[in-house]
């Protein structure tokens, strides 16, 4: 059986970001394993300066979670022709520490049973990335100038993916309902 799978290889194909490259650096990090759910997702963003594409990829197996980025780096001084980097992490189920799921509903108050959400925000984590948010920590008293340190929240952080229906359609806010809810499952038995 091929380590990417058809329905995964056009997904890639449709998604139009290097599929080849992408199929490739799956293709290692799933080690010949069966794919029991994937999910795609091409994103472009643009700040003052360029436009840089890059894409996520979700492999669910019946032991891993695989997770392939590949990023766009534009020509530069001291890089003469644009490259990408393709980077794979492959997760043990059993590691998994969640699978958070935020549904963004518009007008919820007319929401209907079974409709898609406009947006869904799926993250996962399992340690390997955390984030830090700190802030100076106070002690109440308006008066005081002491140095009081930083307070802060640790978050995981290891892969956050957002879906719109407004950016991507609403397949694809199903498709990636669709893999979260096969994610969620495969976490229980890990």
């Amino acid at each position: 059986m091929p380590a990417v799978p058809a329905d995964l290889r056009s997904d890639l194909h449709h998604a139009g970001y290097y599929p080849d490259l992408v199929a490739d650096v799956l293709a290692v990090a799933l080690a010949d394993e069966t794919v029991e759910a994937h999910l795609v997702h091409p994103e472009t963003t643009f700040d003052d300066v360029e436009v840089r594409r890059h894409v996520t990829v979700l492999a669910l197996t019946p032991t891993r979670l695989v997770v392939a980025h590949v990023d766009d780096h534009p020509a530069d001084s001291e890089h003469p022709a644009a490259s990408a980097a393709a980077t794979t992490e492959a997760v043990p189920l059993h590691a998994l520490r969640s699978v958070a799921v935020t549904h963004v509903v518009d007008s919820p108050a007319a929401h209907t049973p079974g409709a898609t959400a406009g947006e869904v925000t799926l993250a996962i984590g399992w340690a390997g990335v955390s984030r830090v948010d700190l802030e100076p920590a106070t002690c109440g008293d308006p008066e005081c100038d002491a140095d009081h340190g930083f307070t802060g929240t640790m978050s995981p952080d290891d892969v956050v993916v957002r879906v719109s229906a407004a950016a991507e359609g609403v397949g694809a806010v199903r498709a990636a309902l669709g893999f979260a809810r096969r994610l969620s499952a495969a976490s229980a038995r890990g």
